[in-house]
């Protein structure tokens, strides 16, 4: 046997092991976005890390195509057709609208969501345990009492607090999913909700000027991606009326909104490629259960509650995950 023979010999079935165990094709993803890459970029970093330990590496097996609405929900849909034109053998919607968009774009091509409020509220799946279409993923809210706990870490940190302002977003399909229950649990806690519609930068100074003549006392901003986009715009206009924020969103405390009750949203963008793996390798999204998050972390902007004068209570700080000084 020649020498080179035997070298395959020994190294042909530990090779073809390895092999074996990488994608052997390429693979084309979409990823259809509603903020902006900026507000998002730590979120998609650490998808594209994840997919790349699953085996999955852009530029050799696999491809991205994203895209990204700015902000502008009316974009969504265009550009979901596109992707269905393209083929992709997957695509990816962060936020209830965008998956909205890509569902009503195809009904075969599979789509993992990431985020939306109430999935089978808003019609993307029949039953998290069995979504039974060709949308599977991950849901943001355990149930619908998360607007609720905000709330009430609110009231713990201002005692006095009984008008609370809201922005909400008339484009986005998963507020009215939100709604019912946010004022449920302002009923119970004696408070009373005052709405401000803003769907991009231009309505945030009047929406700031209603609830200054609402006599609100603090904001709370419901989980719309929108606000990702706005984030450091409505931090630099609450802080400058001194007005206390909550939000539903890490990113939006960094950026200087003074309180956050959410996910991790790099934890659970990178968990949803797990769904993107299986589905590359020929799971279907029918049987893949939609999860919900199980750990909220309660996050402070410490520097933010001092440039506007609040004291956060002893008690609320001790049970903080993390505080921006």
């Amino acid at each position: 046997m020649k020498r080179r023979d035997a070298a395959f010999l020994l190294l042909g079935a530990p090779l073809a092991a390895a092999l074996a165990q990488q994608p052997a094709r390429v693979a084309r993803i979409g990823y259809l976005s509603h903020p902006t890459r900026e507000s998002v970029e730590r979120g998609v970093a650490a998808f594209v890390a994840r997919l790349a330990t699953l085996g999955w590496v852009e530029g050799r097996n696999l491809v991205i195509e994203y895209r990204w609405a700015e902000g502008d929900a009316t974009r969504l849909p265009a550009m979901a057709r596109e992707l269905v034109a393209m083929k992709v053998d997957v695509i990816v919607a962060p936020a209830g609208v965008a998956a909205l968009a890509a569902k009503q774009a195809t009904s075969t091509i599979p789509i993992v969501m990431i985020f939306p409020f109430d999935p089978v509220g808003m019609g993307l799946v029949a039953d998290l345990r069995h979504p039974g279409g060709n949308v599977t993923g991950t849901t943001f809210a355990p149930g619908r009492d998360l607007g609720g706990k905000q709330l009430q870490l609110l009231k713990e940190t201002l005692p006095g607090l009984a008008r609370v302002g809201m922005l909400r977003n008339p484009t986005d399909a998963g507020w009215s999913q939100q709604q019912g229950a946010l004022e449920s649990a302002a009923a119970a806690l004696k408070l009373s909700l005052h709405y401000a519609d803003v769907s991009d930068a231009a309505g945030l100074e009047r929406a700031f000027a209603l609830h200054a003549r609402e006599r609100v006392q603090a904001l709370l901003l419901a989980g719309s991606s929108t606000y990702l986009v706005l984030r450091a715009k409505i931090a630099a206009l609450a802080i400058q009326r001194k007005l206390p924020t909550m939000s539903s969103y890490r990113e939006m405390v960094d950026a200087g909104i003074m309180m956050g009750y959410a996910i991790n949203m790099v934890d659970f963008v990178g968990h949803s490629a797990g769904y993107v793996d299986r589905i590359l390798r020929g799971a279907k999204p029918s049987d893949m259960a939609v999860e919900q998050p199980t750990r909220f972390e309660l996050v402070i902007n410490a520097k933010t509650a001092a440039a506007i004068g609040v004291a956060i209570p002893p008690g609320v700080l001790a049970r903080a995950d993390d505080v921006i000084r």
